[in-house]
């Protein structure tokens, strides 16, 4: 349990972080290119009804803690020095976001032919960010870029998969198992991981070597951190090596196919009787209330294979192979998916 002071702590500190990313929310919908994206077609929530929403998830956030779950988030106080760095430099990145925007133009990195030997499918300017995920700026400014797409609320989206972790951990020694983050980027979220179970072993898998160094700066406070570079799609491990799993917002970047192999990748590496959490958006007829502002967030933020995610059945496309759903629930923006392996289950999908 946590006491008045650490609850009053919490909210002064969460209203302080959701109002400095709505301000800045504002400019960027304001002088990034917004005017060029079509408005939202079908059911949309108003501003009122999604800061109701963001408000709903902090409380499910804090209750979390409450309940035991995991500890006050770590980033409760941040460097002033370091937020206004992180603001100059994502204000500075807009005119460039902005003309991509209007431009259409997600493909500059294929242009230029850069991040040679990498997929074709991640060869862009993903949310028409400068660099697309192949620099170290971009690996600087990517947080603060999500923090500012989600008002605030994209840590507490990533924390959504601390609770079903914690209930399988229960009665296991974390110091003999290895949890495996695909897509980590930066290690945001292991950061989380580790600050609740520092004696678990961890490997932050990505595609991106410069997310990757970020990542090892990140985690560097921890031990029995590995970090492998490599697609979701074709992972350098051993079959049944990891005994959870876990992937934050990848799958809605992934064409359809890539998404079935990385899906099939994931079972391989688990251990039977182990844990799958996948962290994604919400998809069509999740929130139907949502579903036009699901139809402009490709148009307006460059995800070429969002629209085709949003009815995929994410859920069957596990069962199938061998991974039994545990549990499905929604937080603000984002849906968690849990699995686990079934005794001799996992392999190849059948693509």
């Amino acid at each position: 349990m946590i006491g008045p002071s650490e609850r009053l702590a919490y909210r002064v500190g969460q209203a302080v972080r959701v109002s400095w990313f709505l301000g800045q929310y504002a400019l960027a919908a304001r002088f990034g290119g917004a005017e060029s994206v079509p408005p939202a077609s079908g059911p949309a929530p108003g501003a009122g009804t999604l800061l109701a929403e963001l408000r709903a998830l902090l409380a499910r956030d804090l209750a979390n803690v409450e309940a035991g779950y995991y500890r006050m988030p770590h980033d409760l106080v941040v460097s002033p020095l370091k937020v206004l760095r992180e603001t100059a430099l994502f204000l500075g990145d807009l005119p460039a976001v902005a003309r991509r925007r209007r431009a259409r133009d997600g493909l500059e990195l294929r242009a230029e032919d850069a991040g040679r030997g990498l997929p074709a499918y991640y060869r862009q300017n993903f949310h028409f960010q400068t660099d697309g995920y192949l620099s170290d700026r971009s690996a600087e400014l990517y947080d603060h870029q999500v923090e500012v797409l989600f008002g605030g609320g994209a840590d507490a989206m990533r924390r959504q998969a601390l609770p079903p972790i914690a209930r399988w951990l229960e009665g296991r020694r974390s110091s003999d198992l290895v949890l495996l983050d695909v897509a980590a980027g930066t290690g945001r979220f292991l950061t989380f991981v580790k600050d609740n179970w520092p004696r678990l072993g961890t490997v932050a898998l990505d595609l991106s070597l410069p997310y990757l160094q970020a990542a090892r700066r990140n985690l560097a406070p921890w031990r029995r951190a590995g970090f492998v570079q490599a697609p979701a799609e074709a992972m350098p491990l051993a079959d049944a090596s990891v005994d959870i799993v876990t992937c934050i917002f990848l799958f809605h970047e992934l064409p359809r196919g890539v998404r079935i192999r990385a899906a099939a990748e994931i079972a391989r590496v688990l251990r039977p009787g182990g844990l799958a959490v996948i962290v994604d958006s919400i998809q069509t007829g999740d929130r139907p209330e949502m579903d036009g502002l699901l139809r402009r967030f490709p148009t307006a933020f460059h995800e070429p294979y969002y629209a085709e995610y949003l009815g995929h059945d994410l859920a069957n496309m596990f069962t199938e192979l061998s991974l039994e759903q545990a549990s499905s629930d929604m937080a603000f923006l984002s849906k968690v998916l849990t699995f686990v392996k079934t005794s001799g289950g996992g392999g190849r999908h059948p693509a």
